[in-house]
């Protein structure tokens, strides 16, 4: 008899997932400016794309030629995102999120280079470490989402247990650094005659619901849809940069 399988979602659809709301997002900031339901809506990339850089450096063969990736198309990417946010091809003030997840995969490969010799106060001052490293190195770097993306990155690697307080954790994690640090913009929002105020960034905690969906199935996989991914964010963001200079010229 065969064993009930619960309904879950791969890591190839959480990619899918998170690009497809990264260019709502990227949509709103270029070409349809005047829709903040795309806006709503990308609030859910940035943490699933935090979660599988975790996922990622666990199950990479090759951890070298996996950063070295990254690395490549952080500089690939570096002036379509200067285009697509500043209109300029050289904007030091603002770096692509690739850069974001590169300080967070060195900060997790330092937790478990100690995890694997440390001791157990030595693992705990690595992880405060990090915490105030990430901080530091996040805004000093401005890269996306600043210190708050690094420190969501490792939220997901020192909560990655599927544990009931690893995931309570998680929301906690995400609330405070959306909702108290980020903030951004509020709405109003009715619900049976009472109305309430929605921190826009706050719609970053529903990624949580397709993250807790993922349990480790792969699903496809192949060298095509790999560098499919990495080559749609630097490629949409120059499309998308072409095409709101033909619309608003």
């Amino acid at each position: 008899m065969k064993a009930k399988r619960h309904f879950d979602l791969s890591a190839a659809t959480l990619h899918i997932l998170a690009m497809a709301f990264m260019l709502c997002d990227h949509l709103w900031a270029t070409v349809i400016p005047g829709n903040q339901w795309l806006t709503c809506l990308g609030r859910l990339a940035y943490p699933i794309f935090a979660f599988m850089i975790v996922e990622g450096y666990f199950h990479t063969r090759n951890l070298r030629r996996y950063v070295l990736r990254l690395f490549l198309f952080a500089i690939i990417s570096e002036i379509p995102f200067n285009l697509m946010h500043s209109a300029s091809p050289v904007y030091p003030y603002h770096q692509n999120v690739i850069w974001t997840l590169l300080i967070g995969i060195g900060l997790i490969h330092l937790n478990e280079l100690v995890r694997a010799r440390g001791k157990l106060w030595l693992r705990i001052l690595t992880a405060i470490c990090s915490i105030l490293v990430g901080s530091i190195a996040g805004l000093l770097c401005m890269v996306d989402y600043n210190s708050v993306g690094v420190i969501t990155i490792l939220v997901f690697y020192f909560l990655r247990d599927r544990k009931w307080w690893c995931l309570l954790g998680q929301l906690a994690a995400l609330y405070y650094l959306n909702v108290e640090v980020l903030k951004g913009l509020s709405f109003e929002v009715s619900f049976w005659g009472m109305n309430f105020m929605i921190v826009q960034q706050g719609l970053a905690l529903l990624a949580l619901i397709p993250i807790w969906l993922y349990r480790g199935r792969q699903g496809l996989h192949s060298k095509a849809f790999q560098y499919f991914c990495y080559f749609f964010y630097p490629v949409h963001m120059l499309l998308l940069f072409f095409c709101a200079k033909l619309l608003h010229s």
